[in-house]
């Protein structure tokens, strides 16, 4: 395989955001693509085998534009600019990027980062009902918030309802002080961080006094219709089967609904069946409804929680009983 050079050209401005700080993103593309890259005012030589250099060209054009664009280039957006250019979808980040859901009340833009959330963004335009699924930091709740708090303030809804079991993970916490709406809370919290950080504490305060914005636990749903609002169950691997059907048909009409949930981490009683599998196999040949699965490629959090997440998957595929030869696998040379 013969190896050529190449030089690209990087604009001072953009240098550091594009290289990383100490040349961490340089090496990383170095080292992953099995290229040698030298750096030198304003340029960078490439030097290895074409395909590769074909590659570290895109990854490193693609982040310079999103650069240009405004946007503090992270780990996580040289991790995915990498795996993007083994495949044919390099040019998609461009375009992702493009798409602004809303912006946070402190002027951060919230767009989807990677093919799985636009898949995601997509099916909540166009769908009533959408099933995001997948492992935590990919963004289901998050994005879903996005989606309806800009919906809120464009009129296409009158009121948010976001709603969630309150249930334990993983341990008793007992008694807690206070009255009603202090005891939930604590479990409502993330919903509560989310609303803060896109809306502003202010606005919120403001909206919710009013009765237009409303977190709940999943519980204070039932005997409700719920008309003209955008409504998202989070956690919804924590539901029973009557609890996930009590809250599908509490929608109204002018509603749309997000539901998420990652399979993975159930606080269920031990045994018991989860609203979110059961409905997954009963709603899955409706067509009004979307299902959108989120991978360990849609995280985008702290790297680490990638590889967190990674090495979860495969303890939990190692060390489940169908692993176990002669449990469910077919035998070699049978239809």
């Amino acid at each position: 395989m013969s190896v050529i050079e190449t030089l690209i050209d990087i604009p001072v401005d953009h240098e550091r955001n594009v290289c990383g700080q100490f040349d961490a993103y340089l090496k990383k593309i170095e080292r992953t693509l099995h290229v040698t890259m030298i750096a030198r005012n304003g340029e960078i030589k490439l030097i290895g085998p074409e395909q590769t250099i074909r590659q570290a060209k895109s990854v490193f054009q693609n982040l310079i534009e999103l650069s240009r664009r405004g946007n503090t280039i992270t780990e996580q957006n040289v991790d995915y600019a990498l795996s993007l250019s083994f495949t044919e979808n390099d040019g998609q980040i461009l375009e992702m990027d493009k798409d602004i859901i809303c912006r946070t009340a402190a002027g951060r833009p919230v767009k989807p980062k990677t093919l799985g959330q636009k898949s995601y963004v997509d099916a909540i335009r166009g769908k009533m009902i959408v099933f995001g699924i997948g492992p935590a930091g990919t963004g289901k709740t998050y994005l879903a918030m996005a989606m309806a708090i800009q919906a809120f303030k464009n009129g296409e809804v009158g009121r948010l309802i976001l709603t969630r079991p309150a249930i334990e993970a993983g341990e008793k916490l007992g008694f807690l002080p206070g009255d009603l709406q202090s005891k939930i809370d604590p479990y409502l919290r993330p919903l509560y961080d989310a609303l803060y950080q896109i809306m502003g504490a202010e606005s919120f305060l403001h909206n919710s006094e009013k009765g237009l914005i409303e977190v709940a636990p999943l519980a204070y749903m039932r005997g409700r219709t719920l008309d003209n609002a955008y409504i998202i169950l989070d956690e919804a691997q924590n539901t029973t089967p009557a609890q996930m059907k009590m809250f599908l048909t509490r929608i109204g009409f002018g509603s749309k609904v997000i539901i998420t949930g990652d399979r993975t981490q159930k606080d269920l009683p031990s045994g018991a069946a989860s609203g979110l599998d059961t409905a997954l196999k009963v709603l899955k040949h409706i067509e009004d409804i979307g299902f959108c699965y989120l991978t360990t490629s849609d995280v985008v959090r702290h790297p680490l929680v990638q590889k967190i997440v990674q090495a979860y998957d495969a303890y939990e595929q190692k060390n489940t009983p169908s692993s176990v030869p002669g449990r469910g696998h077919r035998r070699k040379g049978r239809s």
